[in-house]
C-alpha cells in the first residue's frame, strides 16, 4: 500500500506546465551568462559582509519573477504551492550553476 501511494505521488509530483520550465531553464542559461551585469550590481552597493550571497539572491529573484511572472501569463493563475515546490526543487537542481557563477565573480573583484 505504501509502496501504491509513493509510486502515485512521485507520478503525479510533476505539475508545473513545461513551458514555464523551459522559460525558467532559459533564464538560468541567461542568469548564470550575465554574471558581469550582476557583479556590477553588487560592487554597486560597496563593501558588503556577503557579495556571494546578495548574486545568488539577485539570480533567484529574477528567477523567482520569471516564475511567478511566467505563471500569470502563460496559465492566467498565480502558481499553486505544488508548482511553487517544483520551483524550489528547480532551483536545487541547478544550485551548482548559481555557486559555480558566484565563487567566479568574488575572485575576480
Amino acid at each position: 500500500m505504501i509502496f501504491h501511494i509513493l509510486f502515485n505521488y512521485n507520478q503525479y509530483n510533476k505539475v508545473m506546465d513545461e513551458k514555464i520550465q523551459k522559460v525558467l531553464e532559459e533564464k538560468i542559461r541567461e542568469s548564470t551568462s550575465k554574471i558581469n551585469e550582476i557583479t556590477t550590481l553588487v560592487n554597486s552597493f560597496g563593501q558588503m559582509k556577503n557579495p556571494t550571497e546578495f548574486e545568488r539572491g539577485i539570480i533567484i529573484g529574477r528567477l523567482y519573477n520569471s516564475f511567478y511572472y511566467q505563471s500569470r501569463r502563460i496559465l492566467k493563475r498565480n502558481p499553486t504551492e505544488q508548482e511553487f515546490s517544483e520551483f524550489i526543487e528547480l532551483l536545487k537542481k541547478h544550485e551548482h550553476k548559481f555557486e559555480e557563477i558566484s565563487g567566479n565573480s568574488t575572485s575576480e573583484e
